[in-house]
């Protein structure tokens, strides 16, 4: 490059890639829809239980030069030459998550929690065999065994819920149900359930009927990493975890199992079920596990579960019923039936004042799932901005505010100027 010629690489004054010149000089459109996501986020707040903001440390590793890698196969087995940096990457957050997890094996290279559900089943069963989880209808997951996910064509579910009287699993119906089934696999965990799940319960009913037992943790991996969730790792064959969402790491997946399943687990993901891996993926998953190991991690997974208790106990005094009365997680799933809305209508109002949260079907819900009659809220995105109890208190008021009245202007600036206060805070 002469003197004169322009710099062509990602230089930005501002310390955000997607606002580089080079960006801008090259797709003005979508360095224009990226200024407008920033300036959404900006003036609305974040409560979906599946979002979250990754660190600027983890950003800074999704960006680098890993990013355009290609290292199919595993450290010191890879398909390409040039891959001892790679290598040195991975082996870093295999390392970096079998500590913080206290597992004996880790596969990092998942690109998101449904597809290390895919390897995890692929590891375990074969095309038919039965399988033992939440229903749908109660909080399991589209992998769980729906007809319109590759789980509900291969696999033959059956589907355990929870106790309409409270709300908690029903361990007596999950022990009936697998001497019935006789399934291959169990699968514990949920995408809505807002309690801590006996691992060890689940663990005696397998051995019982000589299953597998997979955790499914994808909400609640950064509260296990934290010690704030009972750990499924000691009880559970297979873990299958997300790095995202409370993680603050990249979108992405974490398998983590016995020393005796390791070998199937990562055939299963590579060549099985995905080609070369995601490298700056796994350097960000590096970066996230070792955050998640300091104190401030710790202090801020706290901060979440505090917070979502506050705004539980917000929603509750409004008439707001949260599922099993509580949560021990930074989840919370509320009836909004007492202000006759579904969780449909909920969930417009909602995001029409700023307020961005979802729908959520409900145990026993008599309303058709389009509709629902619940919301399900996650705070891991405002706590990593800083916001706390109070700030909480003050969502879970303006949510009872947009839901039982049009929204009007009032509402939406008072979320619009509650979101600025935070809006740059990561």
């Amino acid at each position: 490059m002469t003197v004169t010629e322009a710099p062509t690489g990602p230089t930005t004054t501002t310390g955000r890639p997607w606002a580089s010149e080079a960006l801008h000089r090259a797709d003005p459109q979508i360095a224009d829809l990226l200024a407008a996501e920033a300036e959404r986020r900006a003036e609305t707040v974040q409560l979906l239980a599946g979002e979250n903001l990754t660190s600027p440390a983890v950003l800074a590793a999704l960006t680098g030069p890993l990013i355009d890698k290609y290292a199919e196969g595993y450290p010191g087995r890879r398909h390409h030459t040039g891959c001892a940096l790679a290598d040195a990457a991975e082996l870093l957050a295999i390392d970096r998550a079998r500590e913080l997890f206290a597992a004996p094996h880790a596969n990092v290279q998942p690109r998101s929690g449904t597809s290390a559900m895919l390897a995890a089943y692929a590891a375990l069963l074969k095309p038919g065999d039965g399988v033992l989880a939440m229903s749908l209808e109660h909080g399991g997951h589209l992998s769980c065994g729906s007809r319109a996910n590759f789980s509900g064509r291969w696999f033959a579910f059956t589907g355990y819920g929870v106790r309409e009287e409270d709300g908690l699993i029903d361990l007596d119906q999950v022990r009936e149900l697998a001497r019935l089934q006789r399934p291959k696999a169990i699968v514990a965990g949920s995408i809505s359930y807002p309690r801590h799940v006996d691992w060890a319960a689940f663990r005696e009913i397998a051995d019982e009927v000589d299953a597998y037992l997979i955790a499914s943790v994808a909400q609640t991996t950064g509260l296990v990493a934290a010690g704030l969730a009972p750990s499924p790792v000691p009880y559970a064959d297979v873990t299958v975890a997300a790095t995202h969402k409370l993680l603050r790491g990249p979108r992405g997946g974490l398998l983590l199992c016995t020393a005796e399943l390791a070998e199937r687990i990562d055939r299963a993901v590579f060549p099985f079920s995905q080609g070369g891996a995601a490298m700056n993926e796994v350097a960000g998953k590096a970066v996230a596990f070792a955050e998640a190991s300091t104190p401030a991690y710790r202090a801020y997974a706290a901060r979440a579960v505090s917070g979502a208790q506050a705004l539980a106990e917000g929603l509750a005094e409004a008439g707001l019923r949260p599922l099993t009365g509580g949560t021990d997680t930074h989840l919370v799933t509320a009836d909004v039936s007492a202000l006759g809305v579904t969780g449909a209508e909920a969930e417009r109002r909602c995001a029409a004042a700023g307020l961005l949260l979802g729908k959520c079907a409900l145990p026993y819900d008599p309303a058709p799932p389009s509709e629902a009659s619940g919301i399900r809220l996650g705070t891991g995105t405002v706590t990593s901005q800083g916001m706390g109890e109070g700030e909480l208190r003050r969502i879970a008021e303006l949510i009872v505010e947009a839901l039982s009245r049009p929204v009007t202007e009032g509402v939406r600036e008072r979320v619009r100027s509650l979101a600025a206060a935070f809006a740059e805070r990561r």
